[in-house]
Formats: structure tokens, sequence, C-alpha cells
């Protein structure tokens, strides 16, 4: 049995889409407005873009077996 926990928002995204891809599954994210601030690089003086998400992303899985031909 695996103890190991997630520690990183990344590592729980990757773990979510292997646990689902093969099902049929369809994740959905809704955004209201999210504002985000994006870092050029890492420090102190690293400048920001402004990013607005509003809208719906959807991420959707499926095994090559139900693939169209």
């Amino acid at each position: 049995m695996n103890n190991e926990h997630t520690k990183t928002w990344p590592d729980l995204a990757v773990g979510l889409y292997d646990r689902l891809t093969g099902i049929n599954a369809e994740i959905t994210y809704e955004f209201d407005k999210m504002k985000l601030q994006v870092p050029s690089g890492t420090g102190d003086q690293a400048e920001h873009a402004h990013w607005v998400l509003d809208g719906t992303v959807k991420i959707r899985t499926r095994n090559s077996d139900s693939a169209p031909n």
C-alpha cells in the first residue's frame, strides 16, 4: 500500500487525471472572474501579468479503445 500523500497541486491534478482516464469521466472547472497574478520569474523583482478567468474549462478523458476509428 502506498502511504505517500500528494504534496502539490500538479501532483493532485495528475493523480486525478490518471484515475479518471479510461472511464469516460469529465472534469469541469468553472471560473467567475477569478483573478491571477502570474509572475514573470522568481524573486522580489519579478513583474506580474494580471489574468482574469471567466468561463468554463472542461477536461474529458477516454481510453484508446473508445477512440473513433
